[in-house]
């Protein structure tokens, strides 16, 4: 897993709109650990939106 955030951000942003239908799938595929992906994005402000299916500014 990329340490940039904001790298990360684009990467598991594109993935969830191009190949996965949930953050859960994309993770598991990657084994990446959730919790650490959820982590890491929530540190630069964004948040997973399920009925999106991508991270979000925190609102």
């Amino acid at each position: 897993m990329t340490q940039d955030p904001n790298i990360l951000l684009s990467v598991i942003n594109t993935g969830l709109r191009d190949e996965y239908a949930t953050l859960e799938d994309l993770c598991a595929s990657k084994l990446l650990n959730e919790d650490e992906v959820r982590g890491k994005l929530l540190g630069i402000g964004y948040v997973y939106d399920e009925e999106q299916n991508r991270f979000i500014l925190k609102q």
